[in-house]
């Protein structure tokens, strides 16, 4: 029962982050037989971390539908494999990752001043083999969390060293193939691994996808004494044809297919290489743990969500296109001592990060460029030191408090130099976080905190719209978050966990999507409310059960009764299956539930709400082979991902159309995957 039951202790909101993962270590929680004693040392009833036996048991169609292990989040797509997924969570459409930051073992994912939405969070590189957890937090209630963190952070850790190779080789429907290697190999004292994948696949469309995705790893590890230490090199390559969003009216005349296209010179292509260096060493009651990285990173995405609305003849696609180098470190001395008889924690840390980037906005026809809108060198970087200082007051009380300062600095070269400028903002964002334990099955959280989402640099220097030529207002550098929670878990059923939250956050600027830009535009000031509940269960040794429910209200401030949030997802909700090793049988079932939401500010027009059923088996032949079987949306709803409304024009038609555009799930797909260890 020892992979289920540290399940049930870390897999839940209100599980453990501090006690189960310092740095690169992993201390492995378990709970077995009927004991009801939480373990663990949240600061929060909303974090957690999910282990390998949720991970590689959860059916999945893309690498990023890893994140909805997290208690009410949800990742959709609105365009082309290639493209970063579209994320929802707490009453946020996050668009591509503007308020949830990601990393991906210690590398930041998100790009601020991106080409396509502030933010863009591109999880396509990530090897799911690889993940050997997912830690998760909400709020902003933690001080090494910085930009982009406001409704929630995420990091994905990758395992050291594989304990053995691995072959995986998949196929399924609409010709998806997909074959994954990697080993450890002992060298120089540590373990030297090699990992990659390779992913062709057409999909469901008209227009076949053609995504070719090449993803590698190689990373070098070593123990020595107290000191550990690892150097790892990553490198991503795609490239894809899209089937962008469709409106509805040309396919309810019978002119389009649901899964049809306008423009079927939509697509693009990426790249990530990063090389990453991390160090740890515990000095007694003491660790220093350092890390830093370099990313190249690009991208060429066209677009067309409008059709011939501005540009009757060539059409309206555009063209995002960005070279990006990322450096950055992130260091923290963290000590263990005593104040006045309380034992505390005192934790100091210092991080940076540098963009340089080269952005270009272009009008294309079947992906040639015609006229410039802007092209922009951007440089922006982020220095933030913090300090946070954990007290037992007694065997019941404990408090974390924390401080955080942010000095965000850009500079713009514009085409168009009116629109150019240095900008520089400094932001100090005091934490806290109390936790009460009156028994050991029972724990209640309090907790408060500023964030904060930085803004595109673009927009913080802008004095006229490049395309009109009218005068345009420039926005805030750095957008505060003011949240505030309380919450609790508890153990007392045997073998099981609940934990319900209730937040409360203050945003200073909303983002939203603008279907006929492709891109977001700062709003005004928003809040919102919720409830999240979540259990997880093991009746058996081989069977876990978890659900989560999540309920918000989010809302515009201070614009009278049209104040609804476009494409803002009051209602979640989730239940999982997994089945280990039931006579050589393993297996996972997952219903996924995401509710309506406003898609303009009077409520008038409404999102449908999506339900999907995946489900995945997997029959271990002997130790060396396997096979499995995945079949995503079982139930072959014909509901879809993502959904907006706003005026397009199709070819032929006299006058723009107010319309809903969507982009439908895929159809019921079958996976099957063969693997051999050694």
């Amino acid at each position: 029962m020892r992979i289920l039951a540290t399940a049930i202790s870390v897999a839940i909101s209100g599980s453990i982050h501090a006690a189960g993962i310092t740095g690169n270590n992993i201390e492995e929680i378990t709970v077995l037989g009927t004991s009801n004693v939480l373990t663990g040392n949240p600061q929060s009833a909303t974090e957690g971390i999910v282990f390998g036996a949720q991970l590689h048991q959860r059916p999945i169609s893309r690498p990023a539908e890893l994140l909805e292990l997290v208690p009410g989040l949800i990742a959709t797509q609105h365009s082309g494999e290639g493209k970063g997924n579209q994320y929802f969570l707490r009453g946020f459409n996050l668009d591509h990752g503007t308020d949830l930051a990601i990393k991906v073992d210690g590398l930041p994912v998100n790009m601020p001043s991106h080409a396509h939405g502030q933010g863009y969070a591109d999880l396509n590189f990530l090897i799911p083999e690889l993940v050997e957890v997912l830690s998760y937090r909400k709020g902003p209630y933690y001080a090494e969390i910085g930009d982009f963190g406001t409704a929630g952070s995420s990091e994905f850790i990758y395992a050291d060293v594989l304990e053995r190779g691995t072959v995986t080789m998949t196929a399924g429907g609409n010709d998806y193939r997909r074959i994954f290697a990697g080993q450890s190999f002992e060298a120089f004292s540590g373990n030297l691994t090699v990992a990659g994948a390779v992913t062709d696949y057409a999909g469901p469309w008209v227009l076949d996808q053609n995504l070719d995705k090449k993803n590698a790893l190689v990373k070098y590890h070593q123990v020595s004494g107290d000191t550990a230490w690892s150097i790892t090199a990553m490198g991503y390559d795609n490239t894809w044809d899209s089937t962008d969003q469709i409106p509805l009216r040309a396919v309810e005349s019978g002119a389009l297919s649901r899964f049809g296209n306008i423009d079927p010179s939509d697509g693009g292509k990426t790249h990530r290489h990063s090389l990453s260096f991390d160090w740890i060493q515990d000095q007694g009651e003491s660790r220093l743990t350092a890390d830093g990285y370099v990313i190249d990173y690009g991208l060429d995405l066209f677009s067309n969500f409008t059709y011939f609305l501005e540009d009757p003849v060539r059409g309206d696609q555009f063209e995002q296109a960005e070279d990006r180098t990322v450096f950055g470190f992130n260091i923290a001395w963290q000590r263990d001592l005593s104040l006045g008889q309380i034992p505390s924690s005192l934790t100091l840390g210092l991080q940076n990060r540098s963009d340089n980037i080269d952005l270009g906005l272009y009008k294309t026809q079947q992906r040639m460029r015609h006229t410039i809108t802007r092209e922009d060198d951007v440089q922006q970087s982020l220095t933030s030191p913090y300090v946070s200082l954990e007290q037992e007051w007694s065997e019941t009380f404990r408090s974390v408090a924390s401080v955080r300062f942010d000095r965000y600095a850009t500079d713009v070269d514009a085409d168009m130099r009116i629109n150019g400028g240095v900008r520089s903002q400094t932001l100090t964002s005091p934490k806290l976080n109390l936790i009460y334990s009156p028994t050991s099955s029972t724990e209640y959280f309090v907790s408060a905190g500023q964030g904060f989402h930085s803004n595109d640099a673009r927009g913080t220097t802008i004095r006229i719209d490049p395309v009109s030529g009218v005068p345009a207002d420039s926005v805030d550098l750095l957008a505060k978050a003011r949240s505030t929670e309380i919450g609790m878990r508890t153990s007392a059923i045997a073998n099981a966990q609940i934990a319900v939250s209730m937040f409360s956050m203050k945003l200073d600027s909303e983002l939203l999507y603008v279907g006929d830009a492709g891109a977001t535009e700062a709003l005004g000031a928003s809040k919102r409310r919720g409830i999240e509940i979540g259990a997880i269960y093991a009746p058996t040794e081989w069977l876990l059960v978890d659900t989560d429910l999540t309920f918000t209200k989010a809302r515009l401030t201070g614009v009278g009764a049209d104040d609804r949030i476009p494409n803002s997802v009051d209602r979640t909700a989730s239940l999982g299956l997994i089945v280990n090793n039931l006579n050589n049988w393993s297996g996972g079932l997952r219903v996924r539930y995401l509710g309506e939401a406003p898609l303009i500010e009077d409520n008038s027009m409404k999102s449908d709400s999506t339900f999907l059923l995946n489900a995945q088996t997997t029959y271990q032949i002997n130790a060396n082979w396997s096979v499995g079987l995945e079949v995503m949306n079982l139930l072959d709803s014909n509901d879809n991902d993502i959904t907006y409304f706003y005026e397009s024009r199709l070819a032929g038609e006299a006058m723009p159309q107010d319309d809903i555009h969507f982009h439908p799930v895929e159809p019921r797909s079958v996976r099957l995957t063969v693997q051999a260890r050694f």
